[in-house]
């Protein structure tokens, strides 16, 4: 009788070849705090592009506010009349740039008002009093007048009722000169990621260009280099930011947004001038000097790629850093300069009112934000540097 046969050794499964890349991300999305603030940052963007397109306020008195609406507490409703301008005033208002960043053109100015009453063809307004404005008496206005048009009394109502009188809410109540506050926190999102995004930009440039001359170059050169980035670096940050503004002779945000970056370069520098110095040595640099490639190429093809990892964490590092600079750039009043809602700004003009009842949501609010979107770029940052470790488990 035949013997049966050897069962078959089992084979093992070959593991599947991936990129670096590919276990990069795997820790990244593994890592939750990380992808929390990858989550409110992408929100944040998103905000910031939409624009005056989600703002709960986009009239154009928005950026002016309605003094008879100033300092009322969060959920505060109000009834708004929408009178529209005169023609020179219309034509005055109506440019392209104030088109562009409101979504279309100033045509009407806004009056709170406390009630209406149509009667005939014209409708009859109560003005609206709180507890610091003055008696004013009901005005008549003409139903014509008010629709900006001309035609039957019913429809002139209509327009009027559903068109010309509308109802505010101020989810976050409103501020010193009567301006929406959640409006300006969403608006105030652009100033703080652009800061950032431009403060990032010039750091890589500038610090990428010294740290590698410094690290590759060696001798005189890194000597040179390396005592520049100890003065800067001993240098307060906000000190240097100050001094780098007032000798730019100008107030705004594009001045804060280039003297914030160039504050912020002496941290890449160093980290580029770390490792050019570890990699200047490997095996295929030395390859490339035999084959007679110039430094130029041997530094930004070769060199610079291979910090990808490191250069990732520190903007993100330095994003948050940005955003903290600006804000305290801004509270001193040396920063964005009023109407810009700058989160920084805010934070002052709540505080001058702290001791009043709308002080301390109009100081919490900004200051709110601003520690949500560092806490964010904080947590993003370390999940990185975590999914840069090639030391981390995946999972763990």
């Amino acid at each position: 009788m035949a013997a049966a046969p050897a069962s078959a050794a089992p084979v093992r499964a070959v593991p599947v070849a991936r990129a670096p890349g590919y276990y990069v991300r795997q820790r990244l999305l593994q890592n939750r705090p990380a992808m929390l603030g990858l989550g409110f940052i992408v929100l944040c963007v998103l905000v910031a592009l939409a624009g005056y397109w989600v703002l709960p306020d986009n009239s154009p008195d928005a950026n002016n506010g309605l003094v008879q609406l100033q300092k009322e507490p969060p959920g505060f409703r109000a009834t708004v009349l929408r009178l529209p301008l005169p023609d020179s005033a219309r034509t005055a208002a109506d440019n392209p740039l104030r088109t562009w960043q409101q979504g279309r053109a100033p045509q009407f100015r806004d009056v709170p008002i406390g009630g209406y009453r149509i009667i005939g063809d014209s409708v009859r307004i109560e003005p609206y009093q709180n507890h610091s404005a003055l008696a004013e008496r009901p005005k008549t206005y003409a139903l014509a007048d008010v629709a900006g048009r001309t035609g039957p009394t019913a429809e002139l109502r209509r327009v009027v009722e559903q068109e010309r009188i509308i109802k505010r809410t101020y989810w976050l109540g409103t501020d010193k000169a009567g301006r929406d506050e959640l409006s300006r926190l969403l608006l105030g999102t652009r100033i703080s990621l652009g800061i950032g995004l431009v403060a990032v930009l010039i750091s890589l440039a500038l610090g990428m260009l010294v740290g590698a001359l410094a690290g590759y170059l060696g001798g005189w050169v890194d000597s040179l280099l390396l005592g520049l980035m100890t003065v800067v670096w001993s240098i307060p940050g906000i000190m240097l930011v100050i001094a780098i503004s007032l000798a730019l002779d100008s107030k705004g945000v594009w001045t804060s947004f280039v003297a914030v970056g160039l504050t912020m370069w002496v941290d890449v520098a160093r980290v580029v001038r770390g490792q050019m110095l570890g990699l200047r040595e490997k095996t295929f640099v030395e390859a490339g000097r035999v084959l007679g490639l110039p430094q130029s190429r041997l530094i930004i093809r070769h060199l610079l790629p291979n910090m990808t990892g490191p250069l990732i964490v520190i903007a993100t590092s330095n994003f948050a850093a940005a955003i903290l600079l600006e804000a305290g750039l801004s509270f001193l009043g040396l920063g964005v300069q009023p109407p810009a809602p700058s989160w920084g700004l805010m934070v002052n003009e709540g505080f001058q009112l702290l001791g009043t009842r709308a002080g301390l949501w109009l100081t919490l609010l900004p200051g709110l934000a601003i520690s949500l979107l560092v806490l964010s770029f904080n947590l993003l940052g370390n999940g990185l540097r975590d999914a840069y470790d090639p030391k981390t488990p995946i999972g763990g």
